[in-house]
């Protein structure tokens, strides 16, 4: 049964009080671990808070996520990208870091969120942007933390899996560490999955209100075989296909091999 506009925009507005209480909570949790372990604050500890944090506000806002596969407990992990809460559902499975986009930083407690948890931002304006992010990448998998890249480069309304950037994949070739390929599908009781994408000209406020309004949003991710390559192009070719694959089984939506040209 569908919501009606008002009961959306009630469900709406609950949910935007439970989601900002929340945030305020888990941040205040991270002020209390910074001023705990001081300097001795690693990265492994702010992908752990990132993971309880994540999974804290995924259950208050009834929503659902389940991981099926050998859920990654290191290496890259190689995703498709639907939206901004694909970051929620995958730090709630599992610790982990994020390679993301600079203008994350500008969400409001979102981005204070990702900047906490560690989350390895690019800077996609500056020529050489690559090269920091791609250290960072590195440091992360010596740690044995999984890192979790959306190698599209940007979202999508899931109807294709765009080709993937390569660039990124270097550092897992280097470390000689898997590169670990999965996918993240939707479904809402009260709408399609690309009512949840954010992606176009999808402005953030919006959009989270949409979703904060939908009825038992449901997030799936399942992990594929694993991947190693000595080639960052012939690895990120590779991650594509078997995640195309995957997204086929998930949704049933055919993805051409040419979408990789």
């Amino acid at each position: 049964m569908r919501l009606s506009p008002l009961t959306k925009a009630t469900k709406a507005t609950l949910h935007g009080v439970v989601l900002v209480a929340s945030l305020l909570e888990v941040l205040g949790r991270f002020a209390i671990l910074r001023m705990t372990r001081g300097r001795h604050l690693t990265l492994s500890d702010r992908a752990e808070w990132l993971h309880r944090a994540c999974a804290i506000i995924v259950r208050r806002l009834s929503m659902g996520v389940s991981a099926s596969g050998a859920i990654a407990t290191d290496g890259l992990v190689v995703s498709n990208h639907l939206s901004h809460l694909d970051i929620l559902l995958y730090a709630a499975a599992m610790p982990c870091v994020f390679v993301s986009k600079s203008e994350v930083l500008k969400w409001p407690m979102f981005g204070i969120l990702a900047r906490c948890g560690g989350t390895i931002f690019v800077q996609r304006s500056r020529v050489h942007a690559v090269n920091d992010p791609a250290r960072e990448i590195a440091d992360a998998l010596r740690l044995g933390i999984p890192v979790i890249l959306f190698a599209e480069g940007t979202s999508t309304d899931g109807s294709v899996v765009l080709p993937f950037l390569s660039a990124f994949f270097e550092p897992a070739i280097t470390a000689h560490v898997a590169i670990r390929p999965a996918a993240i599908a939707y479904s809402v009781s009260d709408g399609v999955e690309t009512d949840l994408c954010y992606y176009g000209d999808v402005t953030f406020f919006p959009h989270l209100l949409t979703v904060l309004g939908k009825k038992r949003v449901r997030g799936t991710i399942v992990f594929g075989d694993e991947i190693r390559a000595n080639n960052r192009k012939i690895a990120a070719a590779a991650a594509w296909k078997e995640v195309a694959a995957l997204r086929e089984r998930m949704t049933g939506v055919s993805i051409s091999e040419s979408e990789l040209a």
